[in-house]
């Protein structure tokens, strides 16, 4: 099994390496809507600035990495779906969870590996000048990313074509943005979309990630990540309930 996986894990590594846009949309573009957030907040005094830009930037940041590789996934299993790959890999001795879990893992790679492109380039905000635990966030990211993940598979069994796949991934996954807790704190919601906001993986995502990035450690951000892990097992079980192989 283990021998499988990898070489499937670096065939779709390569397939996914052929595709341009893909690359781009994402590695690419969630640096640069970093680059370009940061610069927008360059000269404005700190207290001027909107609480997005002067502290929570890089968890934005890094919850698009994240989004971008569900959106990705979704893509790439609807387009497998349509022209029959799926179905033929299935047809292989390759074990079902085997060939799901080689998409999982190129992913959880491209995540890891935009993850640094921006500790890179984006030295003065993820440096060790700023404290940050990066090594511990990385974890943080990569945890998070993978209860996406479990999104993803059931999202990409709902759609109907490869066609709808990537605009109807992105509006299901970026609209979760809004009940993030990022750009308007959950407790000045109202009651209902306070009880949405905790129901869905994205405000307990950016919680985690913004108390590991401030130093509070695992232990205090305890119930989130539990949290997470409980969404990922109910998720990967309807997503195998759901999941379509052609």
């Amino acid at each position: 099994m283990l021998r499988g996986l990898w070489k499937l894990t670096w065939l779709e590594t390569k397939i996914f390496l052929r595709e341009p846009l893909g690359v781009i949309g994402t590695v690419g573009f969630p640096i640069l809507l970093f680059l370009l957030m940061r610069r927008m907040g360059r000269g404005a005094p700190r207290t001027a600035l909107p609480a997005l830009l002067s502290g929570d930037l890089p968890i934005l940041a890094s919850v698009m990495v994240a989004l971008s590789a569900v959106v990705s996934l979704v893509a790439i299993i609807a387009i497998y779906r349509e022209g029959g790959i799926l179905k033929r890999l299935r047809a292989t001795p390759l074990q079902p969870v085997t060939i799901l879990l080689a998409h999982v893992l190129v992913k959880l790679g491209f995540t890891a590996l935009s993850l640094l492109v921006l500790v890179l380039v984006g030295a003065r905000s993820f440096g060790p000048s700023g404290g940050a635990p990066l090594v511990s966030f990385g974890i943080a990211l990569l945890f998070t990313t993978l209860c996406l993940l479990s999104v993803g598979f059931i999202i990409a069994s709902v759609v109907p074509t490869a066609r709808f796949a990537q605009p109807v991934a992105s509006l299901v996954v970026y609209a979760m943005l809004g009940f993030s807790g990022l750009f308007v704190a959950l407790d000045r919601l109202p009651a209902s979309l306070q009880v949405v906001a905790h129901a869905l993986p994205m405000s307990h995502a950016v919680s985690l990630l913004r108390g590991i990035w401030r130093g509070e450690g695992w232990i205090a951000h305890a119930p989130e990540a539990a949290v997470l892990a409980v969404m990922f097992v109910a998720f990967t079980a309807l997503a195998s309930y759901v999941f379509r192989w052609e």
